[in-house]
């Protein structure tokens, strides 16, 4: 009994398996996603150079000023349609997805659909 791992524990394996397989390039970074309780973050980083080229999360000021009467996976949906119109910006049309452990369901599911919706090849 007390060697079961915590939902955490398992995501944070999950995420070293899939950063075996997973790199950004400048030309295709990676659209790395940490969702927490209450809030959803986005990057799109370049793993050769060390650096994020832009970002996203629902404590932006974009997105905090809309009606906070609604669900986590709308606010997801938000957070991705404003991570697409960043990337957009700085002239990036494909992306790796990330999903940091997490199953890709719900929150999760969401943002992705909404930066493909953006435009962004995932």
């Amino acid at each position: 009994m007390g060697n079961r791992k915590t939902i955490k524990q398992r995501a944070s394996v999950r995420h070293v398996r899939l950063r075996k397989k997973i790199k950004g390039t400048a030309v295709r970074p990676r659209l790395a996603v940490y969702r927490s309780l209450n809030h959803v973050y986005a990057q799109l980083i370049n793993d050769n150079l060390g650096v994020t080229i832009a970002s996203a999360s629902s404590l932006d000021v974009a997105i905090k000023k809309s009606p906070p009467t609604r669900s986590k996976t709308e606010t997801s949906r938000l957070v991705g349609s404003l991570m697409a119109e960043r990337a957009k910006k700085h002239g990036i049309s494909n992306a790796v997805f990330d999903r940091g452990g997490n199953k890709y369901h719900g929150r999760v599911k969401a943002l992705a659909d909404s930066v493909r919706e953006g435009g962004i090849v995932i």
